[in-house]
C-alpha cells in the first residue's frame, strides 16, 4: 500500500514556515483569550457583578463581527508575516495602556461596577484581545500560500486543533493565574509572550510577494484603494463564485441556531450535576476538539469537503435533537462528543472551500466577511433566546398547554422547557441541511471547487488570460465563467 503523504514536509521551506507560525499563533491564542478569560473571572470576584461579565462578553462578540471585513482587508493588502507582527504589537500597545491603568489607579477603583478606572482597565484590554484576531484570518491564507493544494485539508484540521487546545488549556491557566497572582501575573505572562513572538516572527522566512495593487477586485483605484473596510468589493468578491454566499449564510444560519447553545447549555448541565463535575466535563469535552482536529490532519476531508460539511452538520443537528428527549447526563455526554469531535471537520472543510476557490489576493478579505457574518449570529440568538426560554418555553412546559400535552412522556418543569428548545433548534438544523443538499447553490458550489485546481494563480475578474501551460493550475476565472459576470 502506498505511503500517505505527510501532513506537512518539513523539509519544505514553506512547510516548515507554517509550522512555526501555527505555533507562534497558538502560543499567541492561548495568551490573548486568557486575557479575556482572567478579566471575566477578575471582574467576578473583583465587583460580583454579572451584568458587569455579560458586558466583557458583549464587547468581544460585536467588536469582532464589527471588524472581521477591515482586518480582512489588512490581510490582503499587506504582506502576512507583518500582518502578525503588527497585530502583536499593538496587543503589545494596549496591554501596556492596560497595566498602567491598573498600575495607577486608587486603592478601591475595581470594586464596583460602575467604575471608570474599571471600564477603561477592561475595555483596553479587550481591545489589545481584538487586535489579535488578523491572525486567525492571516493563517488561513498562509495555509494557501505555504501548504500544497492536496494537503491543505489536513493543515486546516492541524489549525482546528490549535485552536481546541488554545481552548483547552486557557480554560485552566486562567483560573490559576488569577488565584495565584491576580490581574498582574496575566500581564506580565501575556506581554512576555507577545515580546518573544515579535522576535521569533523576524526569524522566520515566509516567501511572499508585495501584495499586488486592489484595483480591480470592486474597490476604486488609487494608492490607498482597498485599505479600509470595502464591503462593497468584499460582496462582489463573494458573490463571484458560484454556491458562496449561500455557503456563509448557512454558516451563519448554524451559528445563529447555535447561539441556543451559548444562552442555555449551562442551566441546562448545572441542573443534571453539580458546577464542579460540569466543569471537568467541559474540560473533557474540549479536548475532543483537538482529537477532531487531528483526525482531520490524518485522514484529510476527501475530494468532496462540501459534502462532508453538510454531512458532519446532520450528524451535530440529529444528536442535538436526539439527547435532550430524555434528561440524561450520559446522552448529554455523548450527544456533545459527537459534536466537539466532528466540528473540526466542518470548519476544516469551510476553510478547505474558501482557500480553493476565492483567489489568494483576495482570501483576506473574504475570511474577514465570513468571520463578521458567522460571528453576528450566536449572540444574537442568545440575547433572544434567554428571555424567550424563561418567559414562554419554561411556564409552557411548566403548568401550560406544553405540559398537558407532552409533559406525561417528555416531562414538566424548566429543565424540559430547555429541553424543548434544543429539540425544536436540532430538527430545525437537520431540516435546513436537507434543504441545503438539496439546493442549486450546493450544486453550484460543487461544480465550482472541482473545477478549480488551485486559485494561488488565479486572476483578477476581468484579467488577461494567461499563455496556456499545460502544467499550470486552471485560473479560477476561467474555470467558472460566472466568476467574471455576477454582481
Amino acid at each position: 500500500m502506498a505511503d500517505r503523504a505527510p501532513v506537512l514536509d518539513l523539509r519544505s521551506a514553506p512547510e516548515r514556515a507554517f509550522a512555526h507560525l501555527l505555533v507562534d499563533n497558538l502560543l499567541v491564542s492561548v495568551v490573548n483569550y486568557t486575557v479575556w478569560f482572567a478579566v471575566t473571572f477578575w471582574v467576578f470576584l473583583e465587583t460580583g457583578s454579572v451584568f458587569a461579565t455579560g458586558m466583557i462578553a458583549g464587547i468581544f462578540l460585536v467588536a469582532t463581527a464589527a471588524t472581521g471585513i477591515w482586518f480582512g482587508s489588512l490581510v490582503d493588502h499587506h504582506r502576512k508575516r507583518a500582518v502578525l507582527q503588527g497585530s502583536a504589537l499593538a496587543s503589545i500597545v494596549l496591554y501596556g495602556l492596560a497595566s498602567a491603568v491598573y498600575l495607577l489607579a486608587p486603592a478601591g477603583s475595581f470594586k464596583t461596577a460602575g467604575s471608570m478606572p474599571l471600564w477603561c482597565f477592561v475595555v483596553l484590554l479587550m481591545l489589545g484581545v481584538i487586535a489579535g484576531n488578523p491572525r486567525g484570518i492571516a493563517l488561513s491564507t498562509l495555509v494557501t500560500l505555504l501548504v500544497p493544494e492536496d494537503r491543505r485539508d489536513r493543515a486546516n484540521g492541524l489549525v482546528g486543533s490549535a485552536t481546541g487546545l488554545s481552548m483547552l488549556v486557557t480554560s485552566v491557566i486562567s483560573g490559576l493565574l488569577v488565584a495565584f497572582g491576580g490581574m498582574t501575573a496575566v500581564l506580565v505572562l501575556v506581554l512576555t509572550v507577545l515580546v518573544a513572538s515579535v522576535v521569533h516572527l523576524g526569524r522566520v522566512q515566509v516567501p511572499e510577494d508585495r501584495p499586488a495593487a486592489p484595483a480591480g477586485d470592486g474597490a476604486e483605484a488609487g494608492p490607498r484603494a482597498g485599505a479600509g473596510i470595502d464591503l462593497r468589493g468584499t460582496l462582489r468578491l463573494v458573490r463571484g463564485v458560484p454556491g458562496l454566499l449561500p455557503l456563509v449564510l448557512f454558516s451563519c444560519f448554524n451559528n445563529f441556531l447555535g447561539g441556543a447553545f451559548m444562552a442555555l447549555m449551562d442551566p441546562y448541565g448545572l441542573s443534571l450535576m453539580s458546577v464542579q463535575a460540569w466543569g471537568l466535563l467541559w474540560g473533557g469535552l474540549s479536548a475532543l476538539l483537538v482529537v477532531g482536529g487531528l483526525l482531520v490532519a490524518r485522514v484529510g476531508l476527501g475530494s468532496r469537503p462540501i459534502r462532508v460539511l453538510l454531512l458532519v452538520n446532520v450528524a451535530m443537528w440529529t444528536g442535538t435533537m436526539l439527547f435532550p428527549l430524555a434528561s440524561s447526563v450520559l446522552t448529554l455526554t455523548l450527544a456533545m462528543a459527537v459534536f466537539m469531535t466532528v466540528m473540526p471537520f466542518a470548519e476544516a472543510a469551510e476553510q478547505t472551500v474558501l482557500q480553493r476557490v476565492v483567489p489568494f489576493e483576495r482570501q483576506g478579505r473574504v475570511f474577514g466577511f465570513a468571520q463578521s457574518v458567522e460571528q453576528a449570529a450566536s449572540p444574537l440568538t442568545a440575547f433572544l433566546m434567554a428571555p424567550l426560554t424563561e418567559f414562554v418555553v419554561i411556564p409552557f412546559m411548566t403548568d401550560g398547554a406544553g405540559a398537558r400535552a407532552i409533559g406525561g412522556w417528555f416531562g414538566t418543569g424548566p429543565t424540559r422547557g430547555i429541553a424543548l428548545v434544543f429539540v425544536v433548534t436540532g430538527l430545525i438544523g437537520v431540516l435546513a441541511v436537507l434543504a441545503a443538499f438539496a439546493s442549486p447553490a450546493y450544486r453550484r458550489l460543487s461544480a465550482a471547487y472541482a473545477a478549480v485546481r488551485d486559485p494561488a494563480t488565479a486572476l483578477p475578474a476581468g484579467g488577461p488570460e494567461p499563455a496556456a501551460d499545460p502544467g499550470r493550475p486552471v485560473p479560477l476565472a476561467a474555470a467558472v465563467p460566472s466568476l467574471t459576470t455576477s454582481g
